[in-house]
């Protein structure tokens, strides 16, 4: 039983820090807790089991109560992993590291098998006066076959390139890098659309509250008018009226919990978590630097641009390599033994070879102002981006100074139609004024609480949305 007592106590102090259950209702749940655990020591085992069973769903429906509040950071982060673009990532580093690992085997051995057989109009022969002479010496110089073949394997070694597999690399990854920034580019967007949903959901959610404890507030004043009206002090028509109003604010608390339900769907479907409740977020302030993900593809588009100049670079560069060469056929490389013997042999050869393509020359001036055109673009880009950006926080900012002061007068103003609506509440009971005066003041006190919900509300979207905006 000391072990349920000290289970609820956490249970408390969890909800009482999350803000998800009333201390009534934490008194409440203590109450049952501490009766079914009382049972429990006193029953049998037949009912200690069945109180146990009842005890775990208590708690179990506490729990799941207190899982689906979500923060507007909770949601974030949510929404980012339940989002299908994330998979985009892992495939751009699969294919980035692939791309790189293909280049590094351009250091491997490049080997090469063939097989030719060949039919020559003509081939190198001896010259006949020679063929005369040896004749007269007994030798048959048959000379070259017309039909030649050949089987053999090719090795080559790369030594020294330039650089160019190694900026090759570098390239590849620069590219992988420009991928994943833009990606981050469109992934970032969803803060802004998880912004709308959140604080569409907490100001209905708000709106419902207020317009809750309106109807509370008619019921008790309907109820008062009621006894008046059985004992002669109220018109039929004072009751019927603030029944009427009663009426149309639950068609409304109505139409709020169906916008609120919608609301929690779309985000929840968003999210892919169940969000029965959001908990309102506290007010933050803003730096102005900006750390936006699209200025960094523009610095990775940028570095990219460098790259490949360096790429221009070292294509200039010779490139040295070693090479192996061996085949079996007719004919091989001692020419004048396969004129006089039509055979096949095995052949060989080991040698370097130093190449330079000087026809990059021919666009390299070309290709550098193409990457200078390039690297101007980004940075105009850059430059509207940091403009516009600009100009949003001016207007977020200036809002943010606007809903601070109508916050101030919605308070004061709301402290004012509270003492008026009593006043009116009392002037009605004494019979000093009607019904409709009494509306006229809840519904004005009501319009104020509204305004102050609106403003806060907004308020603390314009501050977010500035922090969307920086991503500071």
């Amino acid at each position: 039983m000391g072990k349920i007592r000290e289970l609820f106590h956490v249970l408390t102090y969890f909800f009482y820090k999350k803000n998800i259950y009333s201390s009534t209702q934490i008194t409440y749940f203590g109450k049952l807790i501490n009766t079914f655990a009382a049972e429990i020591m006193n029953k049998s085992e037949k009912t200690k089991t069945m109180k146990r069973k009842w005890l775990c769903l208590l708690l179990a429906m506490t729990g799941l109560t207190c899982v689906t509040a979500q923060t507007l950071d909770e949601c974030q982060e949510a929404a980012q992993r339940n989002y299908p673009l994330i998979k985009k990532h892992d495939l751009i580093g699969r294919t980035t590291a692939i791309t790189v690992a293909n280049l590094q085997k351009g250091w491997l051995p490049q080997i090469t098998a063939q097989a030719q057989a060949t039919l020559q109009s003509d081939v190198t022969a001896w010259p006949e006066s020679m063929q005369q002479m040896m004749q007269q010496m007994g030798l048959n110089m048959k000379g070259l076959s017309k039909d030649q073949y050949r089987v053999g394997i090719d090795v080559q070694q790369t030594v020294y390139d330039g650089g160019r597999i190694s900026t090759q690399q570098a390239l590849a990854r620069l590219e992988g890098d420009v991928q994943t920034a833009q990606t981050d580019v469109e992934m970032y967007a969803l803060r802004q659309r998880v912004n709308e949903l959140f604080f569409s959901l907490l100001l209905t959610s708000e709106q419902l509250q207020i317009r809750k404890n309106l109807v509370e507030l008619l019921k008790a004043n309907e109820k008062k008018l009621a006894s008046m009206f059985k004992n002669g002090t109220a018109s039929e028509s004072d009751y019927n009226s603030l029944r009427a109003e009663r009426l149309t604010a639950e068609q409304q608390v109505t139409t709020l919990t169906s916008q609120r339900h919608t609301l929690q769907l779309l985000l929840s479907t968003f999210c892919g978590i169940e969000v029965s409740d959001v908990i309102k977020p506290e007010p933050v302030k803003n730096g102005e630097n900006v750390l936006r993900p699209e200025l960094k593809l523009i610095d990775t588009h940028l570095r990219l641009t460098e790259t490949q100049e360096e790429m221009l670079d070292k294509q200039l560069y010779p490139r040295l390599s070693v090479f192996a060469q061996g085949f079996y056929g007719y004919p091989g490389l001692n020419m004048f033994e396969d004129m006089m013997h039509r055979r096949w042999s095995l052949n060989g050869l080991i040698g370097a070879r130093l190449t330079w393509n000087i026809g990059a020359l021919y666009t390299r001036k070309n290709d550098k102002e193409r990457l200078n055109v390039q690297r101007e673009m980004f940075n105009i880009q850059r430059e509207t981006f940091l403009f516009n950006n600009r100009l949003e926080q001016l207007q977020q900012n200036e809002n943010i100074t606007r809903y601070k002061k109508l916050i101030a007068d919605d308070k004061e103003i709301i402290s004012l139609r509270q003492s008026v609506r009593k006043a009116a509440e009392s002037k009605l009971e004494h019979g000093i004024i009607d019904v409709n005066d009494l509306l006229k003041e809840l519904n004005s006190e009501n319009a104020a609480m509204l305004n102050l919900s609106i403003h806060e509300i907004e308020m603390l979207k314009q501050m977010y949305d500035l922090k969307f905006t920086n991503n500071n």
